[in-house]
Formats: C-alpha cells, structure tokens, sequence
C-alpha cells in the first residue's frame, strides 16, 4: 500500500511539473513564434493615413518585434465590397491578426465575425465597427464634434454664417463627428450652414472644396473642419479674404498658424484637436501583447485620449518627439500637412519623426510594454456597438464650456 501511495504522488507531481512546463514552453513558444499581421487601410492617400500606416511598419521592425512579425500592407480603397474582399484574402492566408482602418461601420461585420471564428483577432484603429468580436481603439467617443463646435460658436459669439468641412463619406469617423457638432449647432438659431462638402480629410482636397464654397459665399464668418484643415486656411489666403475663426484637426500648419501674431490679426482664431494617428500603434501593440502572451482582454471598445490644443498652448519641439509638453515643430522641420499627433510617450515611447515619416525604427529602441489599464470606451450605437443604449450624456462637452447661451 505505501508502495503505492508513494508512487501515486510521484505520479501526480509529475504531472503537476508537465503542467507547469507546458504553461512556460507555450508562453515561450507565444513570443517565439512569427505572426502574420496584415495592415488594412481602406482610404489612403493622405498625410494621416500614411504617418499611421508608418507607425506600425516602425514598430513591427522594433526589436523584439522585428524577429516575431511579418507585416503585410493591404490598401484596398475606399469600396466596401473591396476591403470586405481584402480581409477574406488574409484570413485564407492563414492571419494571425488584422490591424485595420476599417471604411464602414457596419458593411464588414459578417466577414469581421467569420475570422474571428477562425482565430483571427480584428484591431480597429481610429475608425470603428460594430461587430462585437473586434477590438476597437478610437478617439471618436471622446468629443471631437461637439468640443470643437462649441469652440467654434463662442469665437463667433453663437452666430454667423460657416462651413462644414467634413471628412469620408459613410465612414464611422465623421459620422461621430459630424453628429457631435450638429448637436451643438442646432441649439443656436443664430448659427447658419452657408455649405457642407466633403474633403476626404486632404489638405489639396480641402482648399479645393473650400475655395468653391468661398466663391459662393465670400461673406463666411468661420469654418468647422475635420483633418485637412490647413487647406482651409490655404484657400482664405488664396481668396484674399480675412481669415475667420475656425477648428481643425492636429496639422502642424494649423498649429503654426493659430500661434502667429500676423495670423491672429487677419482674424485667425481656434484651436487644433481630432485624430492621433498614434492610436494604431497602440492597437498593433495591444494586439501583440495578447498575441505574445502578455496581456489577456477580451475584445471590447477602447478610448484614446481626445488632444486638444488652443493657439495660447501651442508649444514648439527642439528634438525629433514631443519632449516637456511641446506640441508642434517648426516651420520647415515637417510639412504643414504634418499630422503632429504621432507621439505619446506613456503608450509609444519607442517613435520618433524618422518612424512617422519613414516608417523606419528609431535607433536604439525597444518596445516597451503597455500600462496595463486601459480606458473603456462608451457604447454609441452604430459606432461601436448593435442593439445597445447610448449614454445619456452622449455629447457632454469634456474640453470647453459654453460662453454664450443658446
């Protein structure tokens, strides 16, 4: 009978022991192993677009990165029947995820649901989806739309003629946006949309469709703008115009602009805030955490912190990051196209300007783990989520309050 005891419990710790070496050789097998991630960009062609492209291909060649990933671009435009095509294609290929700037909310969800039932993890970055399979990391629930609106009505003291620079057609970015703003601007009577286009969130397509909107109503009094903002500045100019009050995104043109005494006096006013095209790096690298073993998360709707910088808090950058609270670069160190939201030393340490603009790693970096919190965005239905309740103070102002009653 001890005999037997004696060899049970050697066999039970030894099946503890396999258990545990198991555990430990498929952690290291996890980080061993290479992944195939595919990069998927529905709309492309713009500044934003390709710094946030750059950002991933930067970090996948990041050591350790760089011997655990094969990164694969996919641009597949900004048909929905394409990327929904594109992404079929990769999960054929055997993806082990997908980092992707989705073109449609709602069209790519029965493709996004069949490959996470194959084991593909799905990374939506900036713009959203509501399948609920797929990890989304947005700003957009943070108030673009609505806090810029409401900056823009106190410059104008809640009334005046303005434009509507919006961004691409049915996408979920400037649906949130636009939404957002429409909230604020229907509350005051005084404000009047004179035009409303689409830029496609370009520079060279913005002054276009802004000198057009100029040429019908020259009399405008301020402009609301999604990303390609610094074409509306281009085209006041171009026009020979006064410059009037307006908001835009992150450009460092705009930046410059809002700080210039000479700008400030033709009547330049406003404040730069909207998308960081950080915020796909930080899926890829939450993504590669969950991949390598190093963080478990279900798939859930992630907020990224909304920047917002008014022209009193524009500050200029010596080095090649955003170092000591400075925000922008200087005239001829980036293009005024230059999105400046690249940079976020908590979550992405490892870039710099050669990654943004090349792609290319910054020399002696590492990648550096994530803090392990993340910040859970709200539902919005047909944002990121189905057949779910919004929040009753959806577009609660965050960043500005309002200095003139409705």
């Amino acid at each position: 009978m001890m005999n037997w005891k004696r060899i049970s419990r050697a066999t039970m710790l030894c099946t503890t022991a396999a258990v545990a070496l198991a555990g430990l050789v498929g952690s290291a097998h996890a980080e061993d192993k290479k992944f195939k991630i595919y990069l998927s960009l529905s709309y492309s062609g713009n500044a934003w677009q390709s710094e946030a492209a750059n950002i991933v291909k930067a970090l996948a060649a990041t050591p350790p990165y760089d011997k655990q990933v094969e990164l694969i671009e996919v641009i597949s435009g900004t048909d929905p029947q394409a990327q929904i095509s594109a992404y079929e294609s990769m999960i054929e290929a055997g993806a082990d995820g997908i980092v992707t700037f989705p073109i449609s909310s709602t069209a790519l969800n029965r493709v996004i649901k069949r490959g996470c039932e194959q084991g593909v993890k799905f990374f939506t970055y900036d713009a959203t989806v509501t399948e609920p399979c797929a990890y989304n990391v947005s700003y957009i629930t943070a108030g673009f739309g609505e806090n810029s609106a409401q900056a823009l009505v106190n410059e104008l003291g809640g009334k005046g003629k303005i434009f509507l620079s919006r961004g691409v057609p049915g996408n979920s970015v400037d649906k949130r946006h636009t939404d957002g703003a429409m909230h604020i601007f229907k509350q005051y009577p005084g404000i009047e949309i004179a035009a409303e286009y689409y830029s496609y969130w370009d520079d060279r397509t913005t002054q276009q469709e802004t000198a057009k909107a100029l040429a019908a109503h020259p009399d405008v009094d301020g402009i609301w703008a999604q990303a390609g903002e610094y074409g509306a500045i281009q085209a006041l100019q171009d026009a020979g115009t006064k410059l009037v009050p307006m908001t835009g995104e992150n450009s460092n043109g705009l930046r410059l602009a809002l700080a210039n005494p000479d700008m400030q006096a033709k009547g330049l006013k406003g404040v730069s805030a909207g998308s960081p095209p950080a915020q796909s790096g930080y899926a890829f690298k939450l993504l590669m955490e969950i991949l390598t073993g190093k963080r478990t998360l279900e798939a859930t709707n992630i907020e990224y912190p909304l920047p917002w910088v008014p022209a009193a808090s524009v500050k200029l950058c010596e080095g090649e990051t955003f170092e000591n609270g400075c925000n922008a670069f200087p005239d001829g160190k980036v293009p005024s196209s230059f999105v400046t939201e690249v940079f976020n030393p908590e979550l992405l340490p490892e870039l710099s300007l050669l990654s943004a603009l090349e792609g290319k790693p910054t020399p002696g970096a590492t990648i550096q783990p994530l803090p392990a919190e993340i910040v859970k965005a709200p539902n919005e239905p047909g944002i990121n989520c189905q057949n779910c309740e919004p929040p009753a103070d959806l577009y609660k102002l965050t960043k500005i309050q309002p200095t003139v009653s409705p």
